[in-house]
């Protein structure tokens, strides 16, 4: 069975690419950059940073 975890819309205004994210966890977000490699990274450090947070244990 497939869950969502999250949704990604990459469009291009003028001369920057721009990616929207929606996540339960983060919400909604924009990120903008001149490069797409770029954009990609920024993607990724994002995701990772928020699934790695949602799965370690809680701290008291």
């Amino acid at each position: 069975m497939e869950e969502e975890i999250c949704h990604i819309e990459i469009s291009k205004e003028d001369r920057e690419i721009v990616a929207r994210l929606e996540s339960d966890l983060g919400g909604i977000r924009e990120f903008r950059s001149y490069t797409f490699e770029e954009l990609l990274k920024i993607i990724i450090n994002e995701l990772q940073e928020e699934f790695e947070f949602s799965g370690s244990p809680a701290q008291d």
